[in-house]
């Protein structure tokens, strides 16, 4: 069986946790709080702890499919001794049952390990709020899901990120035009002239996000973008606790196409805005090549919100370090359809009042 970790006060024996507002981790039992460095020693001893021997009678129920449990990880709580079951993925979580902080150390064996963490810096009542807050000024929002809405759940995951680095050569040639009009009392003269436009450079890129879970939709995630790297630190397994947390399951191979793809866009979106005065300013090719490529291994602090409304589930995400938020919302159908005709009304007021002006002219 998995080995689970878990971070003990030395003062009361209560688990720890990392408390995003002091950025140390503190005990929730007797408020007394640690350095993450001091724990680092501490997280050394436990990993050498011997797991508890605990015999299961499995006769009751059928038997699983290969299929079914071969993505299922089963850990057994320190604290409680209740079972903790998860997919394949989870690297940190809670007791179900208890509700102690574990992180499932075996997830971390055979893959690599994070280079570094951005801990969360906002709490779980900062993530309700900004929910709330995100209700605010919609009009069209159906007004039972305001006065009804209940969170199904909120949890703070740490999520696995590839971070690339790459310098950009490229060369980009465009089709431009200039146009020119003029005219007499007879005639309105225009004349179009052509240019082909080339552009050439460098742009370094560092630290390129790529979501490297395939739980954590990548347009949600790149949605809260940008995190600020400058509080990111050395990886400690610390950081978890309390926390959810993924480790990859799309390694930094299969994740190059999507960091092309992003280098690729921004390059021609930077070499293009220096095409200027111009009419119309159409690519025609595009020669982008990377040299100094580096991918690195961090883990990124999401929270994530899901509610229910007429069977419909609604998922929101904030940046845990600067409290972005996003996520769809329902539509009121009915206050849509009145808002609309009342757009449709004034546009035809206002034709009928533009045609009447120009029939007194």
């Amino acid at each position: 069986m998995a080995v689970l970790q878990q971070y003990k006060c030395p003062c009361c024996d209560g688990a720890i946790e990392f408390d995003t507002d002091r950025q140390k981790m503190k005990c929730p039992y007797c408020d007394t709080e640690f350095d993450v460095e001091t724990l680092i020693s501490y997280d050394n001893e436990l990993k050498n702890q011997q797991d508890d021997s605990m015999t299961w009678n499995t006769a009751a129920g059928g038997e699983w499919q290969e299929d079914e449990t071969k993505k299922l990880r089963v850990y057994t709580c320190n604290s409680c001794g209740g079972e903790i079951i998860t997919d394949e993925t989870t690297a940190a979580t809670s007791c179900p049952f208890c509700s102690n902080p574990v992180i499932m150390m075996g997830q971390f064996s055979g893959v690599l390990k994070p280079d570094y963490v951005i801990p969360f810096k906002l709490d779980k009542k900062a993530a309700v709020d900004a929910l709330k807050r995100h209700y605010g000024g919609k009009r069209l929002l159906p007004k039972t899901f305001k006065e009804q809405n209940h969170i199904d759940e909120v949890k703070g995951v740490y999520v696995p990120v590839w971070l690339f680095d790459a310098d950009a050569n490229a060369n980009i040639r465009y089709k431009a035009s200039r146009v020119r009009v003029w005219g007499d009392s007879q005639y309105t003269y225009t004349k179009t002239s052509y240019y082909s436009v080339s552009r050439g450079g460098t742009i370094g890129f560092e630290r390129v996000p790529v979501d490297g879970s395939t739980k954590m939709d990548d347009a949600l995630m790149e949605s809260i973008e940008p995190f600020d790297f400058s509080d990111a630190v050395d990886f400690q397994t610390a950081y978890l606790s309390g926390f959810f947390a993924d480790k990859y399951d799309v390694d930094s191979n299969q994740s190059l196409h999507r960091a092309n793809e992003r280098i690729k866009t921004s390059t021609e979106n930077a070499f293009a805005a220096t095409v200027q005065g111009y009419s119309s300013v159409i690519p025609v090719h595009s020669s982008i090549n990377f040299e100094n490529g580096v991918a690195r291994y961090a883990l990124y602090p999401v929270w994530l919100l899901n509610t229910t409304y007429n069977g419909q589930k609604y998922s929101f995400a904030m940046n845990g370090q600067t409290g972005k938020f996003v996520g769809d919302l329902p539509l009121d159908k009915k206050a849509y359809r009145k808002w609309l005709f009342g757009v449709a009304g004034v546009v035809t007021a206002l034709s009928f009042a533009v045609s009447y002006l120009i029939w007194l002219l």
